[in-house]
């Protein structure tokens, strides 16, 4: 998809899954359906990543926050090749795929509150956002090691 979502056409998705357009057509009735179905999806894995790595981290306070910088640290390195690169830069501009990223970061968000409801973890995660943003919009993305320093520091004001 070179073009981005906004060059994505029914037609092209039912050829790449090898079926007929009716036949997609018939399970999301819209481009815009499909795409919020992907971009639910891809709530669902970073879910489930972020679980996992929570799962992982003996330290209550700020474990929410360190599994999401670390599950956006793993997106991060992906770059413009994550299937997150598309999905999250039209978030900024089409309102439904606001409302869903919304709505699942206000829940989350509700849910950890005992943990993860102090202005330095909201900074935290608020930068990295910033940062896997900043290297999907650098030509040649941010270094490997400086990701690393960035993640690490990041951490370091979850504790």
């Amino acid at each position: 998809m070179d073009g981005g979502l906004g060059s994505l056409t029914l037609q092209a998705v039912a050829d790449a899954a090898s079926v007929t357009k009716g036949g997609l057509l018939h399970h999301f009735p819209s481009k815009q359906a499909l795409i919020e179905a992907v971009f639910t999806d891809l709530l669902g894995k970073l879910d489930e990543e972020i679980g996992r790595l929570m799962s992982e981290d003996p330290v209550e306070q700020g474990r929410f926050t360190r599994a999401y910088i670390d599950a956006f640290f793993q997106v991060t390195r992906d770059g413009a090749k994550s299937p997150w690169a598309a999905l999250s830069i039209s978030c900024m501009t089409d309102a439904r795929l606001r409302a869903l990223w919304s709505d699942w970061m206000r829940e989350r968000l509700a849910r950890h509150a005992a943990t993860d409801d102090r202005p330095a973890l909201k900074l935290a995660r608020y930068a990295a956002d910033g940062i896997w943003l900043a290297n999907l919009t650098e030509a040649d993305g941010i270094p490997a090691d400086e990701l690393a320093d960035l993640r690490d520091h990041l951490r370091s004001l979850t504790k």
